[in-house]
């Protein structure tokens, strides 16, 4: 199937959003009046500032016309100086660790990665696939363009959702509306236990990977992860580099993509967390990751996120910044101490209303810093 090309046709339903439902004979049509309405700028189109229905019938446009489309977020537009003359997508870094960077991509990138993400999600032309974010995270478009390119419907409706596509601390709330759902999808960071818990009835996927590179490697919980078959790794000083054909244009042929990890037997992959978030206490190496997984499991922690923080003796100690539903800070202290090594344990616990996200659900640890200075 030809890069861009819509998966369904006829009275089929290919867009629920917003109260709008167009069939894919529909889409087709608003795709061809969007070609004749509006020429592309020097830059191609811009779908950043448009309603999700409308932006989709956007990138869908650029895609059958062959210009370049920006996807990105409004509120933080990064400073793009060029556009590659192969580019489709012009999207952004969530911006987790830092302000987001202007990424360029051809739509073979994502576009020749479908197959492989349809062998292991199983998501079929029957699905109702529920979106539970903005298009400018790269992670809620390219689910939303794989759906498309598979005949299903995209939706924001989660009552009649049947895949999903979420971070872990929104799938925790989606599975409470979301009745005939079958299948998560999870991305961003990795499923904690709660997580999973909640959706414990599901087929979960995992899939990792980033703005840069794209599709990485997959798994069916509780499987280990495993490299997608034309991606190829290596470790280099405990971080992780990609050799892909879904990077982005101008990535080096081995990309760092910042994240401690560990390659296995046949293929496994383990992603022990970002480099910048090992967090030394006197000399122990201690990943933020591995710690927000283990305090993600106690009973009343909606979400947790942890950080070093100076120490005149240790170098380094943990904070951690806690969201709790029903349960005392004291008690959740507690608990750590029994789950954690010593170097492990935060030191220092900061309870809060709403944890500093990117609006692809991800935690920003530069901004959560700053909050806790």
């Amino acid at each position: 199937m030809p890069s861009g090309a819509l998966g369904g046709a006829g009275g089929t339903p290919a867009l629920d959003i917003d109260g709008r439902v167009l069939t894919y004979a529909g889409l087709d049509r608003a795709v061809d009046r969007w070609i004749d309405r509006y020429e592309p700028g020097p830059a191609g189109y811009d779908a950043s500032t448009l309603p999700p229905a409308e932006a989709l019938v956007c990138v869908c446009a650029a895609a059958r016309r062959g210009v370049p489309v920006a996807v990105e977020d409004p509120a933080a537009r990064p400073a793009r100086t060029r556009v590659p003359d192969s580019a489709y997508l012009l999207v952004a870094t969530s911006g987790s660790t830092g302000r987001p960077r202007p990424l360029a991509r051809t739509a073979a990138s994502w576009y020749d990665s479908f197959p492989a993400f349809t062998a292991v999600t199983g998501v079929t032309a029957a699905d109702r696939v529920l979106l539970t974010g903005p298009l400018h995270a790269t992670m809620h478009l390219f689910g939303a363009l794989h759906a498309l390119w598979c005949g299903a419907c995209v939706t924001d409706d989660p009552r009649d959702a049947t895949v999903v596509h979420a971070v872990p601390a929104v799938l925790r709330e989606v599975v409470r509306t979301a009745p005939a759902l079958r299948t998560a999808i999870v991305a961003g960071i990795a499923p904690d236990p709660g997580a999973l818990a909640a959706a414990g009835h599901l087929r979960v996927i995992e899939y990792y990977g980033s703005s840069e590179v794209s599709l990485v490697a997959a798994r069916r919980v509780p499987e280990p992860l495993r490299l997608f078959d034309e991606v190829d790794a290596e470790i280099r000083d405990g971080l992780l580099h990609i050799r892909s054909p879904y990077t982005v244009l101008g990535a080096p042929e081995w990309f760092c993509v910042g994240d401690l990890a560990v390659l296995g037997d046949d293929r496994a992959l383990e992603v022990r967390g970002r480099g910048e978030a090992v967090i030394n206490v006197g000399g122990t190496t201690v990943v933020a990751e591995d710690v927000e997984r283990v305090l993600g499991g106690i009973d009343g922690v909606v979400a947790v996120a942890v950080i070093g923080s100076a120490h005149a003796g240790f170098g380094e100690t943990i904070t951690a910044a806690v969201q709790l539903d029903g349960v005392e800070i004291g008690d959740v202290r507690r608990r750590a101490r029994g789950l954690l090594s010593r170097e492990a344990v935060p030191r220092r616990w900061v309870r809060v209303g709403e944890l500093p996200t990117t609006t692809a659900g991800k935690v920003a640890r530069g901004r959560l810093k700053d909050l806790l200075a």
